[in-house]
């Protein structure tokens, strides 16, 4: 039986990037999801919610998602799974990347496990699947718990919208195939946390997200 996960949402960065801690309620063992920068609030969080962090988990590697994740790392002493080896450019370029959006202190990171769809991520006593969701960046993965009909999408799907396209490795048609065969069959009634605003259930967004209207 795995546990009860929790989650709690730590705006990051000037673009407002949804940092996630997920633990179990059970435990309080949990991990961080996109560390994008403001390690300082992010490690205040964790210790609000008195957690024991095993790992850092990315859903991709833009910058707001994991500039932050290699100084976490090394702050917390834990490792980083996700995402897919698809993203790796993107993640030896984010010092690059930080400098042109004014974001300083950016490392290249490498995480030490690339995932792959069907792979399985634990945390505690939770565990994730993992889909490969690439679109919006080529290596994207979601996180899924189907026990607790939860999933962490980063920038895949939002409340009303979907992932920009418009960035280099991204693809449109890709990212929709990607949301309407592997993402919405999971079932409505799974809730989840995209990278940026409100949360939202699958249910919700293959009735009225205009982006995945036929």
């Amino acid at each position: 039986m795995s546990g009860t996960p929790r989650a709690g949402i730590i705006p990051v960065t000037p673009f407002q990037q949804n940092c996630t801690l997920i633990w179990s309620d059970e435990t309080k063992v949990g991990a961080v999801v996109d560390p994008g920068g403001d390690l300082d609030r992010i490690e205040a969080a964790i210790q609000a919610q008195g957690l024991t962090i095993e790992k850092i988990l990315l859903t991709h590697g833009h910058i707001d998602h994991a500039g932050g994740a290699d100084e976490l790392r090394q702050r917390l002493g834990v490792p980083i799974e996700g995402p897919h080896e698809a993203d790796r450019y993107l993640l030896d370029s984010l010092p690059e990347t930080g400098a042109n959006y004014g974001l300083d202190g950016a490392r290249a990171v490498t995480p030490d496990r690339w995932l792959v769809e069907g792979d399985a991520v634990t945390v505690g006593d939770l565990t994730f699947d993992i889909l490969h969701a690439p679109g919006h960046s080529p290596g994207s993965v979601v996180f899924v718990s189907r026990d607790a009909r939860f999933a962490l999408v980063g920038d895949v799907v939002f409340k009303g919208s979907v992932g920009r396209t418009d960035l280099p490795g991204g693809n449109h048609d890709q990212l929709i195939r990607a949301i309407k065969e592997k993402v919405l069959p999971l079932g409505d009634d799974v809730a989840f946390i995209p990278g940026h605003g409100p949360t939202s259930t699958l249910g919700e967004e293959r009735l009225s997200n205009p982006f995945l209207q036929d």
